[in-house]
């Protein structure tokens, strides 16, 4: 029995060390097959070995820095074909006949009451046949505002090819006589002509001491004070400003109205304050003192406790000398007049008094 098993196993152990043989035989002559083989070795083994890096190959910038570059360049190609736009319609804009103002028909007005369209065009002349892009609005602004009537204006582009031009007036506020004639002003002292198509549309009183050579700072000023007459005797509804025929400004110390009545026109002196309260004592003692003078030709208010009548006359300096020894009858022309006890009001007659 021992012997028949050695047999066994003997045979077993030569058949095996054939097939490894034949094996490796096949191995040899089979390149992929060792390859195959070097695997299977390999995953069967407990400890694996390292695997080889692969080399990367690097650019020659760093990363960010490409990054950057990337966006550098995409940043410049927008830039270059907004550029391109640009001046695409640039060049249309100014070249093509679209955009050009044909006629005075292209030029749109709003505002204009006494100002005429032909002072308009006269300042845009220049513009018609000219591109709408090359007409210089603010210098146009500025040579509409040079036109008396104009207060303020503004000229835009309405595309195509018109232009709207929007106008605010001055506002008159008296009559002003200058060179012998009668012209228009304003609260700023702007003189400005009768307008042709309305010329008896304004009702003021006019003005005088003012001239169209004064510097215009010098009109301002005269104005100022003539317009702080006409809200003091306009209080209260009281319309004291429609008696007013003219108004002297030429001392600015001395305001001089004339007013006039069915009965005449009397010069009267208001000072430079208190133009209200001074305005209604005269009208409180206008019919008593033509009463009392042969003819009322003016009155000087300005000085406390005291009227003096009719002080522009031609003797009323001597007149009002003499007064105190006057006898009774009529009153001389340039005399004190005694104010009633209830108007708190005393005469005085000293008329070098210093007024207010």
């Amino acid at each position: 029995m021992a012997r028949k098993n050695s047999s066994t196993i003997a045979d077993e152990e030569l058949e095996a060390a054939a097939s490894e043989a034949a094996r490796k035989n096949d191995l040899e002559d089979s390149p992929l097959d060792a390859r195959m083989l070097d695997l299977d070795d390999e995953a069967e083994s407990p400890f694996l070995r390292g695997q080889k890096r692969v080399p990367v190959r690097r650019g020659a910038l760093p990363r960010k820095a490409a990054s950057r570059v990337k966006i550098a360049l995409v940043l410049t190609l927008i830039v270059a074909a907004a550029a391109l736009v640009w001046i695409t319609l640039h060049q249309y804009a100014t070249e093509s006949w679209r955009f050009r103002l044909d006629s005075s028909d292209n030029v749109t007005l709003s505002g204009t009451n006494n100002v005429s369209r032909s002072q308009i065009m006269d300042v845009l002349a220049s513009d018609i046949d000219r591109n709408v892009f090359f007409v210089p609005l603010e210098q146009r602004k500025n040579q509409l505002e040079q036109i008396p009537w104009v207060q303020s204006a503004s000229v835009m582009r309405l595309l195509p090819n018109r232009l709207k031009i929007t106008i605010h007036e001055r506002i008159p506020v008296a009559f002003v006589q200058v060179n012998s004639h009668i012209e228009l002003i304003d609260a700023s002292g702007v003189i400005m002509d009768l307008p042709a198509n309305q010329p008896g549309k304004y009702s003021f009183p006019v003005i005088v001491g003012i001239g169209d050579t004064d510097p215009l700072s010098t009109r301002a000023a005269r104005m100022k004070i003539y317009s702080q007459l006409i809200k003091e005797l306009d209080t209260s509804g009281a319309n004291y400003s429609g008696s007013l025929s003219d108004v002297d400004l030429s001392d600015p110390d001395d305001v001089k109205a004339t007013v006039t009545d069915p009965r005449g026109a009397v010069l009267v002196h208001l000072g430079s304050s208190d133009f209200l309260e001074r305005f209604k004592v005269y009208v409180t003692h206008v019919q008593e003192w033509r009463t009392q003078f042969q003819k009322l030709e003016s009155v000087d208010l300005r000085y406390q406790h005291q009227v003096i009548v009719n002080p522009d006359s031609t003797n009323a300096n001597a007149k009002l000398n003499a007064s105190s020894g006057h006898d009774g009858g009529e009153t001389p022309a340039g005399a004190a007049h005694q104010v009633p006890q209830n108007e708190n009001k005393v005469a005085v007659p000293n008329k070098t008094k210093k007024h207010t």
